[in-house]
């Protein structure tokens, strides 16, 4: 490895831990991560809860309400059908209409879930990639004998 590269790759671990010292501050002041957005969920605790809330309140109410408005539109749809051979046309319309809701209502759940999965692993995503760069350091420094 030239002594260039050496040097670039000193200077690029310099720039990760001084960013890493700012963001650091930055989340233990009063008014949290900066920007003057105190809402901002930047630490593991405010994460957790984050998720937490979206797994006890958000997914069960959405399910839930969901549910009860499939109910309430069936009964809508059959009351509308066809009898007696002739049905109204909202019947029809509010089946279609129900139908994409219904999709948007489970991609609505899914992206909830894929939120609570990125909060719960945002932690052990930054351990990782900081245990990675510290291993190809070490293995570089071993190639200089250090």
């Amino acid at each position: 490895m030239a002594w260039d590269e050496w040097e670039q790759i000193r200077a690029n671990a310099a720039a990760h831990q001084s960013t890493a010292m700012r963001l650091n501050q930055l989340a233990s002041t009063a008014g949290g991560g900066g920007a003057g957005k105190p809402d901002l969920a930047s630490s593991p605790a405010a994460k957790k809860a984050a998720a937490k809330a979206i797994d006890d309140d958000l997914e069960p109410g959405v399910t839930r309400d969901g549910r009860h408005a499939a109910e309430t539109t069936n009964t809508a749809v059959r009351s509308f059908g066809a009898k007696d051979g002739h049905g109204w046309d909202a019947s029809r319309a509010l089946k279609r209409a129900h139908e994409t809701w219904e999709k948007q209502v489970q991609m609505l759940l899914g992206r909830l879930s894929s939120e609570k999965q990125a909060l719960s692993a945002t932690g052990i995503s930054v351990q990782n990639n900081e245990l990675d760069v510290a291993a190809r350091l070490a293995r570089q420094s071993q190639i200089q004998g250090n």
